[in-house]
């Protein structure tokens, strides 16, 4: 059953979520093992085996469901300075990493590349995912914190945007990317679940 209406973003709300987020033994016992495995073990990515170990990984805990997933490593070991460019917050990273070919088709993984860019920059590189997605679209909709349409936020320049108006709409610019991700996370699947 759906709940009527989140509460509005707030300083206390958000330090509410978080900690909630701390209790959620599944996700945090996730969370600390691919920080231990992309920022400590396998920060690089130079070897196909380190990346297929990440992204599998990644697949496996957020339930991306791509099926290739030595297709998606093979692309993602083809881009050019990629560790440079993660280092440095690079945008555009995510839309490179997300196109990926299999076989004779075209694929766009746009949540996928979020999370394995998140992953090695949590800062620069805020996740994606249909949860934060409705928690927007309501809160614009609601408080018209931003000008943006449903499919802006498959533009990562314009999501990224997006989620600083956010920030800077409701003040909670004490609040990491990172921290906000998680907030809206948690918001979107108790307020908006999916069927």
């Amino acid at each position: 059953m759906e709940k009527s209406f989140p509460p509005k973003p707030s300083i206390s709300e958000v330090t509410k979520y978080l900690k909630e987020w701390k209790k959620l033994e599944k996700y945090t016992s996730q969370e600390r093992a691919l920080n231990k495995l992309f920022l400590e073990l396998l920060p690089g990515n130079s070897e196909i085996t380190d990346i297929l170990l990440k992204a599998s990984c990644l697949n496996d805990f957020y339930s991306t469901n791509i099926f290739a997933i030595h297709s998606v490593a093979e692309h993602i070991l083809s881009v050019k300075d990629l560790d440079k460019r993660l280092k440095d917050g690079d945008i555009k990273l995510v839309r490179e990493l997300g196109e990926v070919k299999i076989g004779e088709h075209k694929k766009y993984f746009y949540s996928f590349a979020t999370k394995y860019c998140s992953h090695h920059n949590p800062i620069a590189f805020p996740i994606y995912d249909s949860y934060v997605e409705r928690v927007l679209l309501y809160f614009n909709k609601v408080d018209k914190f931003s000008s943006f349409k449903r499919q802006d936020l498959k533009d990562y320049r314009k999501f990224k945007g997006i989620l600083l108006d956010f920030q800077r709409y409701y003040k909670l610019e004490r609040f990491n990317l990172k921290e906000i991700d998680r907030y809206l996370w948690l918001l979107g699947k108790e307020f908006f679940p999916k069927k």
